[in-house]
């Protein structure tokens, strides 16, 4: 999603602050999993510029990832936080509660991840 910046009519005037940079998600697959009812199999990607954050959610299964390029924080609730690089992977449990977010001071990273999911629900909560 593409927030919105707000720019200023009158002559002299200056814009208003822009937005933050925003994590792109893309779903790259989806299918049903062989011999379990009501469960499903994703494969998805989030690219996360410079300053950009995933905020808190949760997902109706377990999440397997991995960094595909760059430097991240993977923040769980009840946890350290864990920096990782390309190379690295990750796992959130059905129901934790996370945030990814580009390491400070880093251009931002790619992750791969896997999720094995409640058929039919929402692919991410945000958090409460």
């Amino acid at each position: 999603m593409t927030a919105a910046m707000l720019v200023m009519g009158s002559a002299g005037a200056q814009d208003a602050p822009s937005a933050a940079p925003q994590a792109k998600r893309t779903v790259l697959d989806t299918h049903d999993q062989s011999g379990v009812p009501g469960k499903e199999i994703v494969i998805g990607t989030a690219e996360l510029p410079a300053g950009a954050v995933i905020g808190w959610h949760s997902h109706e299964g377990d999440e397997s990832g991995y960094v595909l390029r760059g430097n991240l924080v993977l923040k769980t609730r009840g946890k350290p936080d864990q920096l990782l690089k390309a190379g690295d992977h990750f796992f959130n449990e059905r129901g934790a509660v996370h945030s990814l977010a580009a390491a400070p001071g880093s251009e931002g990273g790619a992750a791969l991840s896997t999720w094995i999911v409640d058929k039919g629900k929402p692919l991410a909560q945000p958090a409460r």
